[in-house]
């Protein structure tokens, strides 16, 4: 029972953070919010991805090149340009470290409006960081496992934040319905997707990438949007107006 819930608050944890604020935030800046909530969300974003941190920068210029080219050979995780998943996986790992590592510069289009703080970019990129993640997954898991194939999980904790990334680009542009021509092969995989937290509305987003709501038709529900809501009543964030 306890590795369940950790499996499954890393889960969400994790796939919260990347959709709110590398995603939503970071990506496409539907909200404002001021330096404090910022950098809480920054660290928390480290600390839910653990080994697998991402960093924003990185992240948002991917996720804005993906925009731009969508489904196209200049979309850097096209599932239509590869064999398989793990194929798109290496890809994009060799273009986000290109930009992780600044060893190329994006197009002007792409630059800027993204948050950064590089002591924590630093930190989170060191394979001493990783090990420590993963050193502590693998001891809780030796302190409270009750079956050994609770084991087999450990490597979904190790690559959690690229994980995530893989299914919805995989999926979200091959499997699914579509509620909008946009010229690429973006879909909604599940109408409730409490799975990826609205990231599975592709299809939704690609129509309308600055929106919050990722679901748009009345049997489709985005779970983060609702929280957003509440954390702009809160006046943690302030959602822009589209």
């Amino acid at each position: 029972m306890i590795i369940l819930f950790f499996f499954l608050a890393h889960w969400f944890l994790s796939l919260f953070s990347q959709t709110f604020f590398l995603h939503r935030y970071a990506s496409h800046k539907m909200f404002k919010m001021n330096i404090f909530w910022e950098r809480f969300f920054y660290t928390l974003t480290f600390l839910a991805q653990g080994s697998s941190f991402l960093n924003p920068r990185a992240y948002a210029i991917l996720h804005r090149m993906h925009h731009a080219y969508s489904d196209t050979e200049k979309d850097p995780h096209s599932p239509h340009f590869v064999k398989d998943v793990w194929g798109m996986m290496i890809q994009t790992k060799n273009i986000y470290l290109n930009y992780a590592k600044y060893n190329i510069e994006p197009e002007e289009q792409f630059r800027d409006r993204y948050p950064s703080w590089p002591i924590i970019d630093r930190i989170g990129d060191s394979w001493i960081t990783r090990m420590l993640f993963i050193g502590f997954y693998v001891w809780f898991y030796a302190t409270f496992a009750t079956q050994w194939w609770m084991f087999l999980l450990l490597p979904i904790h190790f690559l959690m934040g690229p994980l995530h990334g893989a299914i919805v680009n995989w999926c979200g542009h091959k499997y699914g319905y579509s509620n909008h021509d946009n010229d690429d092969h973006s879909k909604n995989s599940l109408p409730l997707d409490f799975l990826m937290l609205g990231e599975l509305f592709q299809n939704n987003h690609h129509k309308k990438p600055n929106s919050p709501n990722f679901a748009s038709r009345w049997f489709e529900f985005d779970p983060t949007y609702p929280v957003m809501k509440v954390l702009h009543w809160l006046h943690i964030i302030r959602i822009r107006k589209v």
